[in-house]
C-alpha cells in the first residue's frame, strides 16, 4: 500500500476528517478494550409500520396516530398524546409510548401531569425520550447521546429513578453508516452507566427511525437507498425497533409508506440482522469508535449536569446554540462538497437558493434538511 500511495505516511493520506472529533485510523488490527456483547431488550428487532389497513397482515408492529379497534397480538407504538391518554388497553397487545414529556423541547419544562397519567397506564413502556428533533436540527452524535442521557436524568429527578426502567429512547439514524452503528451501541454503554448511578443495571429500549436531514425533494429514489442504509445501521447497532419515514418528502401516499416499510422486511429476511444481539461486536473499527463516542458523550453529559441539567440549559439557550454551531458547520461542509449528496451537491441539478443563515437560528431547535439550501 505504501508503494501504491508513494508515501510512508499512510495516516496523512488515508485519514479522513469528521466533525465529531472522532479519531478514525486507516487500518485496525486490534482494539485496546474489547467489549462484551451489548444486549437488546427485545429478542428480535421490531419492524414498525405506520398503520394502514393493507399492512395489518404483513406488520406485527405498528405505529399509531389514531385509535384502531380490533387489533390483536400486535406491538403498538403510540405516537399521539391524546391517543395515549385515552387508549383502552387490550391484554393481547403490547404497548409502547413514543410520547416525550419535554414540551416538544422548546420550553425546557417537563409535563409532569401527563407523565403521571402515562405511568398509571398498563403500557410496557409508557414514556419516550425523543432526540429525533435534535438530530434533524443538526446535532452531532455526541450531542444526541448526551442529551438523551440528560433528559433521562431530569425525568429520574422529577419522578423517581424507577422511571429509567419505563423509557423508550427514540433516535433518528443519519447517513454516516459506521458512526450510526456506533451511536446505538454507545448509548447502550452510556445508559447502563447512568442506571448504575441509581443502583440499577438497565439496558435501554431503543426505537430508531430514518433521518429526514439527508433527504431531498428531487431524488426520492436516492432517499430510498439512504434510508435502507440507515435501517441497516440501526439493526446492526442493536435497536429494539426500527421505523422508516416516508422516502418521499412531498407527495407521499399509502403506497410510498408501504414501500418504505417493506425496506425493513427485505433487510430482515435477506440478511436476518434484526435477530442478532450485537452484530457489530468484534469489528475493531466499530468497537473503537463506539468507545470514543461513549467517552465524549459522557463528558458532554457531565457538562450539561454541572450547568443545571437539560431543562435549565434549554431555558438558557445553551443547548440550542451548541447544536446551531454544529449544524451550521455541517451545512457548510455540504456547501463545500465535503459531505456529499448525490443529485444535490454531487452531480447537482440545482443551484444554491438559500444560505446557511436563512436556514438556522441559534435560539431555536427545528428540523433542517441539508438539501433545503438548494430547493426553491
Amino acid at each position: 500500500m505504501k508503494k501504491q500511495l508513494k508515501t510512508d505516511d499512510l495516516y496523512a493520506i488515508l485519514t479522513k476528517d469528521n466533525l465529531e472529533g472522532i479519531v478514525v485510523k486507516p487500518y485496525y488490527d486490534s482494539v485496546s478494550k474489547p467489549l462484551k456483547n451489548l444486549p437488546k431488550v427485545e429478542e428480535s428487532t421490531h419492524l414498525v409500520a405506520k398503520y394502514q389497513e393493507a399492512l395489518e397482515d404483513d406488520a406485527f408492529a405498528l405505529l399509531l396516530d389514531e385509535n384502531i379497534e380490533n387489533l390483536e397480538e400486535k406491538v403498538l407504538f403510540i405516537n399521539n398524546k391524546e391517543l395515549a391518554e385515552h387508549l383502552l388497553i387490550e391484554e393481547e397487545n403490547k404497548y409502547f409510548s413514543l410520547i416525550d414529556l419535554f414540551s416538544e423541547d422548546r420550553k425546557g419544562t417537563i409535563n409532569e401531569q401527563l407523565g403521571k397519567e402515562l405511568l398509571a397506564k398498563n403500557f410496557n413502556r409508557p414514556i419516550a425520550v425523543d432526540v429525533t428533533l435534535h438530530q434533524n436540527a443538526g446535532a452531532s452524535i455526541v450531542q444526541q447521546l448526551a442529551i438523551a442521557l440528560a433528559k433521562a436524568k431530569d425525568l429520574a429527578e422529577s419522578f423517581s429513578p424507577e422511571i429509567l426502567k419505563n423509557l423508550v429512547f427514540r433516535f433518528s439514524v443519519g447517513n454516516n453508516y459506521f458512526f450510526e452503528i456506533a451511536k446505538i451501541r454507545a448509548f447502550k454503554l452510556l445508559f447502563n452507566q447512568l442506571s448504575k448511578e441509581f443502583g440499577f443495571n438497565e439496558v435501554p429500549f431503543i426505537f430508531a427511525e430514518t433521518s429526514l436531514r439527508n433527504k431531498s425533494k428531487a431524488d426520492a429514489e436516492n432517499n430510498l437507498i439512504r434510508s435502507t442504509l440507515e435501517l441497516s445501521a440501526a439493526m446492526i447497532g442493536g435497536a429494539d425497533a426500527v421505523f422508516t419515514n416516508d422516502f418521499k418528502i412531498e407527495g407521499g401516499n399509502s403506497l410510498t409508506e408501504e414501500i418504505s416499510f417493506k425496506q425493513q422486511i427485505i433487510l430482515a429476511y435477506e440478511s436476518i440482522i434484526n435477530v442478532f444481539n450485537d452484530a457489530g461486536n468484534g469489528s475493531y473499527y466499530i468497537e473503537d469508535i463506539t468507545q470514543q463516542f461513549a467517552e465524549k458523550a459522557w463528558q458532554y453529559f457531565l457538562k450539561i449536569e454541572q450547568a443545571g441539567g437539560y431543562c435549565e440549559q434549554l431555558k438558557a439557550g445553551a443547548i440550542q446554540k451548541e447544536i446551531y454551531q454544529h449544524a451550521t458547520a455541517e451545512q457548510q461542509w455540504v456547501a463545500e462538497g465535503k459531505l456529499k449528496l448525490i443529485g444535490v451537491n454531487l452531480y447537482p441539478q440545482l443551484q444554491i437558493t438559500r444560505n446557511i443563515n436563512d436556514l438556522y437560528q441559534d435560539d431555536e431547535l427545528k428540523p433542517v434538511r441539508w438539501s433545503e439550501m438548494y430547493e426553491s
